[in-house]
């Protein structure tokens, strides 16, 4: 069984070098796999290609130490390129996650195979609609939110006029009735929103500072997790 099979969303991590406050990035994804996180994206816009295959090899290396390198997926967001190129260099990355301007599923599929992991950001604007109709065969899970607005990624969740569009716990119990493929959330989402959010039926919730930006990385992340399952 792939790890494609297997998939758990349900406690997901988005981290780079600029979230850490400055603490190196694998000791924030060894908290969170200690913790009970599920799936973990290496995101950033400032790293240089080497380092994100680094970071690749770090992350890949905490999960094999902690003996999950075949129940938590390892992702990388948006760089198809970091992906075969961390591949090729013996590391074990799971798949990507594109956004909606990013290089298509089809062609994440075509490349990576069919055992790799492919998540797509849904579309902010006609949300609905937009799940409802795409083409789902190449894409393993959506991406949703933000719940909040977030500085994390300020320019998440704009429609077409720039303005922030967040989403509302109903809209989001109507999103996992309509998808035909799992749905996790993020977006500035905190620990006295999950009971709430995971009330909608959504697969998942995804954070960056909430762990990344923490005092405590491991206690922020046992916290949620023991939230989520409860």
């Amino acid at each position: 069984m792939s790890i494609r099979d297997k998939l758990d969303i349900s406690a997901y991590l988005v981290v780079g070098p600029e979230n850490t406050l400055g603490r190196p990035v694998k000791d924030i994804i060894a908290d969170a796999i200690r913790a009970g996180f599920t799936c973990l994206q290496i995101r950033s816009k400032v790293a240089s290609a080497r380092e994100l295959i680094a970071l690749c090899g770090e992350a890949a290396d905490v999960l094999r130490a902690a003996g999950k390198q075949d129940d938590v997926a390892l992702l990388v967001d948006d760089r198809l390129d970091v992906v075969l190129a961390a591949r090729a260099q013996g590391i074990k990355v799971d798949g990507i996650h594109v956004g909606q301007s990013d290089i298509p599923t089809d062609v994440c599929r075509h490349l990576l195979g069919p055992d790799s992991i492919v998540g797509l950001s849904a579309r902010t604007d006609e949300l609905l609609d937009y799940v409802q109709h795409t083409d789902t065969s190449d894409i393993d899970y959506f991406g949703a939110g933000p719940l909040h607005e977030t500085a994390t990624k300020p320019d998440c969740g704009l429609d077409k006029n720039g303005h922030v569009i967040t989403r509302s716990f109903a809209e989001l119990t109507e999103l996992h009735r309509v998808s035909p493929i799992p749905v996790v959330v993020g977006g500035g989402v905190k620990a006295r929103d999950l009971p709430e959010l995971k009330a909608t039926g959504v697969e998942g919730f995804f954070v960056v500072s909430a762990v990344a930006g923490a005092d405590n990385p491991y206690e922020a992340a046992r916290k949620l997790v023991d939230l989520w399952r409860a």
